[in-house]
């Protein structure tokens, strides 16, 4: 036992030796919550201890535990230090009392001193490596869940802006074309036209087929393994058969697409987006200015990037679109425009024309987005044209198709 070691080990504790003893054991409860304090309590205890001459051994394990306790909360400064303070203090006070003698016996037992506190910090850095490692792998769970989200987010918004950029046109046009066959039904019974209405009828159905065969490819994306099958994005080569289907509908649609459009070359992305804003401004012009509206529609290249200008006149008067009139609430088709634009990094105006009636869409779209949602310098450069601008198409531009213009727009 430590209490009955040899004389050299000191006598054995009176009742004042077992008070400092039995206080000292008290404060390693507290090792946990203060271990800088309980150091310091300890050697308080030992040190009155020590100096009776009881028997050393016995107040060795307790002072080990709460040195160790010091080093694993940390910081490593502190338990350093604190190291250094006692083993100072010790050669002091043996030094002070004449005790010289023993110091090389002292430095010995004060090594496993430094060897407990040594201990410690290993453990201290060891926990806190895993801590890291954990940390690590919690936000990296963390990020990849946000990532998985945000791209969740992504794709509604987009099948979101696709099904209302196909919805509302295709049915917009499915109403004129209804409100055509049933004035020519109301209007002169007796005299029926029976080709404009099988025109009529044949111009819904083409709509119904092509929405549908649309609808199909849009919502493909939202079956899980379907993505190699799906069908090409529309671009530039749809814009023809959505002149056609406004033209059917009996507006009056002129559409040029100028060589230096297709010279660029621009990425899928870029001509669906071109194409989704020419399908809405149809879209909103059949809506809010009636069958009769005449519509320009230019997709030009400037520098790097695709102008598309979509101008109307305002049509003649005639009442829109049942159901669809400018009374209504606003809906999401010039917002969804320009989230097309910036998607690809473009910018889109929009906006009631400033010289004559109508109302005039202007998007620029660069060929080959970055990624970011900064507009290309070139979409920059030609951003001076206003939404409201008159522009006609320039002498290089080739004519895609020029649907029955009532007249030329002014």
């Amino acid at each position: 036992m430590v209490l009955s070691a040899s004389p050299a080990n000191g006598r054995f504790p009176t009742l004042l030796g077992w008070t400092l003893l039995t206080c000292s054991g008290a404060l390693l409860v507290l090792r946990r919550r203060a271990p800088w304090l309980t150091v310091l309590g300890i050697v308080v205890c030992v040190g009155p201890y020590h100096a009776q001459d009881f028997s050393h051994l016995a107040a060795v394990p307790g002072a080990l535990i709460a040195l160790y306790s010091m080093a694993v909360a940390g910081p490593p400064l502190r338990s350093l230090a604190t190291l250094g303070a006692i083993v100072g203090v010790m050669v002091a006070v043996m030094s002070s009392t004449g005790r010289t003698h023993e110091l090389s016996d002292m430095l010995r037992s004060s090594g496993w001193i430094v060897v407990c506190v040594l201990f410690g910090e290993t453990v201290r850095i060891h926990r806190d490596y895993l801590a890291a490692v954990v940390e690590r792998a919690e936000r990296a769970e963390r990020t990849r869940e946000e990532e998985a989200a945000r791209r969740v987010a992504q794709e509604r918004l987009r099948i979101a802006r696709d099904l209302h950029d196909l919805l509302a046109h295709s049915i917009t046009l499915i109403g004129v074309q209804t409100s055509v066959a049933a004035h020519v039904l109301v209007a002169d019974p007796e005299r029926l036209d029976r080709e404009a209405v099988a025109r009529a009828l044949e111009g819904i159905s083409d709509t119904c087929r092509g929405a549908r065969a649309e609808l199909r490819t849009t919502l493909e994306v939202l079956r899980a393994g379907d993505a190699d099958g799906m069908e090409p994005l529309p671009g530039l080569s749809g814009l023809p058969d959505l002149a056609r289907a406004a033209c059917d509908a009996g507006a009056h649609v002129e559409l040029s697409v100028h060589e230096t459009a297709h010279a660029l070359a621009p990425a899928p992305a870029v001509g669906a987006a071109a194409y989704r804003i020419v399908q809405e401004s149809l879209t909103n012009a059949v809506r809010h200015a009636g069958a009769s509206v005449s519509v320009r529609a230019v997709v030009e290249g400037v520098g790097g990037a695709l102008r598309v200008s979509v101008v109307d006149d305002g049509g003649d008067g005639a009442a829109p679109v049942p159901g669809e009139g400018t009374s209504g609430p606003g809906g999401f088709g010039i917002a969804g425009m320009r989230e097309r634009a910036r998607s690809v990094g473009g910018t889109l105006e929009a906006g009631p024309r400033t010289l004559r009636p109508g109302f005039a869409v202007t998007a620029l779209l660069p060929a080959r987005p970055s990624g970011t949602a900064a507009p290309a310098p070139a979409a920059e450069a030609a951003s001076g044209a206003a939404p409201a601008s008159d522009s006609t198409p320039t002498p290089d531009s080739t004519p895609t198709s020029a649907a029955a213009p009532r007249e030329a727009l002014p």
